[in-house]
């Protein structure tokens, strides 16, 4: 059951998040991700590996779609703080996936190709979808270079979140 509630939860951020930041308001995604958040903590079984997760997903992701900002590749709508960082909202997007590797995305542990394909594939297809769906963000370059680029960097940053979820995992597992 809580399987499902945490893929449910991730998809309810993500569209409320996307949804919003369309509509220019990049704050939409913030009480739906704390729901989600205390939610995922009370009946995750790691919850201190979670939350470091977050706070993990939440600065790698700021690097990333920054230097996707900053390059101008992505141009994001509702662009809080700056046209040149990673807004808000797509921070609040980071956070909720960190929330799901250590429950409905746990499979990928381990599975090293697998997690490169995942993010390889998912991740592209998230800014597709963002942007061709919802408006939520443009891209600067030739369709294919971009959906290219966030492939590379995706197929590098999730067996990267999986591999950190699995480590933070065992070490709370493993009492002190």
């Amino acid at each position: 059951m809580n399987f499902w509630i945490n893929i449910v939860g991730f998809q309810l951020v993500w569209t409320i998040t996307v949804g919003g930041a369309s509509r220019g308001l990049w704050w939409a995604g913030l009480p739906v991700l704390a729901l989600f958040a205390v939610w995922q903590w009370r009946v995750s079984h790691v919850p201190r590996a979670d939350l470091k997760l977050v706070l993990i997903a939440a600065l790698l992701g700021f690097a990333v779609d920054s230097a996707f900002a900053a390059s101008q590749w992505l141009h994001y709508q509702a662009p809080l703080p700056s046209p040149l960082l990673a807004p808000v909202w797509i921070l609040v997007l980071w956070m909720s996936f960190a929330l799901t590797l250590n429950h409905s995305l746990q499979f990928l542990r381990g599975r090293h190709v697998w997690a490169v394909l995942f993010g390889a594939v998912g991740g592209p297809i998230a800014y597709l979808i963002a942007a061709r769906g919802w408006g939520a963000v443009n891209f600067g370059r030739p369709d294919w270079h971009v959906l290219l680029a966030l492939a590379l960097a995706w197929a590098l940053v999730t067996p990267l979140l999986v591999a950190w979820a699995d480590r933070l995992a065992r070490d709370e597992a493993v009492p002190a």
